[in-house]
């Protein structure tokens, strides 16, 4: 049966999900996991807590799936290890090197690839499989049927988000909340700026990235049918009474293989929804799909109590015990209990006294064996012997009871035997050789200029869409022997992908001989059409182990993420030539919604839209291959007076990335990094590389 998974953001989150029925339930622990805002666990509360889950038959998953520097390697690591001790079942995990590390490290924990990983494709599961990973953690913007295609195919199992909050950005390609505020979302210290009032088209009213909430109760069926090993509830922020709630809801539909009724439809959306539910994704229609948070219903704190209530007193949860018992004369009484999992406790008692009166019975002692209330035990097998003309009291039998029951759950909640290897030391860096390439990457076809190709760049970044189209653009740049770059969409569907492998055959028929690449699964396409592969900052490499991996993979360099301190960056160990990206405006969102359209109500994709925050701030919005948008920072990233340091941090290039320029801010701009111009651009930010972020 599929697996119903529950967010458990606090001790009594566990208790809640645990009670209502979840088979396992993913918690936080520390500083190294996407909801550090939850209350999460100490290592003591973490422990209780596994103990608790896997007496009850349910299982753990701890999430350890932020991006670590290279100082915090070893700390979350020892967090891993902890996990590991005490039983998790799984660990889900985002960041590249943090995968190898702990492979290298606890080898025989089962490792998940979070959904910060933006897999959104099958080639990104069979990525995901080859690095050692157990199970894929899909992306929420897939439909059903890209859903079926993926799992269908897939080497290993996949789950993916049933119920609850949708981001408006690809999870893993968000850096909104840390270059607006330093609070990253890839660190678990999103600010939620999604959620604020923007401005379209001069409506300060409007919530343009913010989604409705996830519902999938009523297709449960059909997920199933599609091969998904587990489904998964969002909401380690949210209170323990909407994990009981929804939970209940959920393992209800999936044990009676029914549909919901109207009354639980409404309590999942008094429970907490944003103007509603949506399936738009889910449908493959991304229409209708913006709501915020209204005020909460009168009734629905009388809601919470109830669910507080249900799971607070006793045990809702039950697990299937068998006994049997044996009273001989001269003997003590003796008992065994097993359960459906391979456990088996035994125990003895006070050996039996002469009856004076009526003795023991077989059903007298099944009935005081039957008295598990209280326990997290229900008797579903009761067999039982007793000789005539013997007795005991009842406190013996009861004690007897009791011993089981404890032998039981210690047997349940003991913790498998891991082996435990070394801790991966920094990988050596190759020293830097001449000075850093200089890299231009544009956005269009109109700022391929000769002028700019004049300028002699060492490599050509060229989106696939505009390379494909504007080919004869590109050789002025030939002619000064750039390398030209195909960048890849950092987002290609299954559906999407015969498209992209034709046009990458085509240029690789041209001499384009080398792709950017910014996920792992894209990187297949890339090498399956001939090219060489270069990591681009999607894949958020954020330390040396992530840089190694980044290598291992077969990229040929790798972009050093513009999360980090330039100092960072610096220490980085660069076993593979590493870029930096120095100049222009930075991504913040890769969306499947289309802001554009929302603007203007219509598609006029040829026309970049603007989005403006409360502070007036403008943030461009440009279309995306395959209809997705991509909003850009409203200030440019500028470092061209900070070259004592850029030459210092041991990069093999640096990157401009032109994105609304004019072929002519194009143009000046790269003269200033070359040293041929004082030019300066307007409305300018030094991004996080002084800054850092939470």
């Amino acid at each position: 049966m599929i697996e119903l998974l529950s967010p458990a953001g606090s001790p009594e989150a566990v208790i809640a999900a645990v009670q209502n029925g979840a088979d396992a339930v993913y918690m936080g622990m520390g500083n190294f996991n996407a909801r550090r805002g939850a209350k999460n666990f100490t290592d003591e509360e973490f422990e209780r807590a596994v103990r608790y889950c896997h007496v009850r038959g349910c299982k753990v998953y701890v999430t350890l799936n932020t991006l670590i520097n290279d100082r915090e390697v070893e700390p979350a690591l020892q967090a891993a290890r902890l996990a590991s001790e005490v039983g998790t079942d799984g660990i889900i995990i985002q960041d590249l090197g943090l995968i190898a590390a702990v492979r290298q490290y606890l080898p025989d924990i089962p490792l998940h690839a979070s959904t910060q990983m933006s897999i959104h494709n099958l080639p990104g599961v069979e990525a995901a499989a080859e690095l050692g990973m157990t199970r894929a953690v899909l992306a929420r913007e897939l439909s059903l049927d890209q859903i079926r295609y993926i799992t269908q195919n897939s080497p290993i199992e996949t789950e993916i988000f049933v119920h609850g909050a949708l981001c408006f950005c690809h999870s893993g390609q968000c850096y909104m909340s840390a270059l607006i505020g330093q609070r990253s979302g890839n660190r678990g210290m999103c600010a939620q700026p999604c959620r604020l009032q923007y401005s379209l088209g001069g409506r300060m009213d409007d919530h343009p990235l913010s989604l409705k909430d996830n519902c999938l109760i009523d297709r449960l069926q059909e997920i199933e049918d599609a091969g998904v090993a587990c489904i998964k509830i969002e909401g380690r922020m949210k209170r323990p009474e909407y994990t009981a709630i929804v939970t209940k809801i959920y393992s209800a539909a999936l044990r009676e293989h029914r549909q919901p009724s109207a009354d639980e439809l409404n309590d999942l959306e008094r429970a907490f929804s944003r103007q509603g539910f949506t399936q738009g994704y889910f449908n493959g229609d991304r229409q209708d799909m913006f709501g915020v948070r209204a005020e909460p219903a009168r009734d629905t704190e009388q809601l919470f109590s109830e669910a507080r209530k249900g799971y607070s007193e006793g045990e809702l949860r039950r697990v299937p015990v068998h006994f049997y018992t044996v009273v001989e004369k001269n003997q003590p009484i003796r008992a065994i209990a097993f359960d459906d999992d391979g456990h088996k406790a035994a125990a003895s008692g006070r050996v039996p006294e002469k009856a004076r009166g009526q003795g023991l019975s077989a059903g007298y002692l099944m009935d005081q064996m039957f008295k598990t209330g209280g326990t997290p035990y229900n008797v579903t097998e009761n067999r039982a012997q007793a000789e005539p003309g013997l007795f005991l009291p009842a406190a013996a039998i009861n004690e007897l009871r009791r011993s089981l029951v404890a032998d039981l759950s210690e047997q349940r909640g003991r913790p498998p035997k891991r082996r435990v290897g070394m801790i991966p030391s920094k990988p050596k860096s190759t020293p830097p050789g001449e000075d850093p390439a200089m890299i231009f990457q544009v956005l269009s076809a109109e700022q391929l200029t000769p002028e700019l190709a004049a300028l002699k760049p060492k490599y050509l970044y060229v989106p696939m869409t505009v390379m494909s189209e504007y080919f004869d653009l590109l050789e002025p740049f030939e002619e000064h022997d750039t390398t030209p770059v195909v960048v890849l969409p950092r987002v290609i569907t299954d559906d999407e992908e015969v498209i992209v492998r034709q046009t990458l055959e085509k240029l690789f028929d041209f001499g384009i001989n080398e792709a950017l690449v910014g996920n792992l699964g894209h990187a297949m396409l890339a090498k399956s059409a001939g090219m060489r592969v270069r990591g681009d900052f999607g894949l958020n490499v954020f330390n040396s182990l992530s840089m190694e991996m980044v290598r291992q993979a077969g990229f040929i360099s790798a972009t050093a993420s513009f999360e980090l301190r330039i100092a960072q960056i610096r220490d980085l160990s660069k076993t593979i030539d590493t870029e930096m990206i120095v100049y222009g405006r930075l991504p913040l969102m890769v969306s499947d919604q289309c802001v554009i359209r929302h603007s203007s109500g219509r598609c006029t994709c040829s026309t970049p839209a603007q989005m403006a925050d409360r502070m007036g701030a403008v943030f461009p919005v440009v279309k995306e291959f395959g209809c997705r948008n991509v909003i850009y920072n409203a200030h440019k990233l500028y470092l061209a007076d900070k070259a004592e340091d850029l030459y210092g941090a041991g990069l093999w290039g640096m990157r401009m990335m032109f994105t609304t320029e004019t072929p002519r801010e194009c143009l000046e701009v790269a003269k200033v990094y070359m040293g041929l111009s004082d030019y300066q651009p307007n409305v300018l930010t030094r991004g996080l590389y002084y800054r850092g972020v939470e």
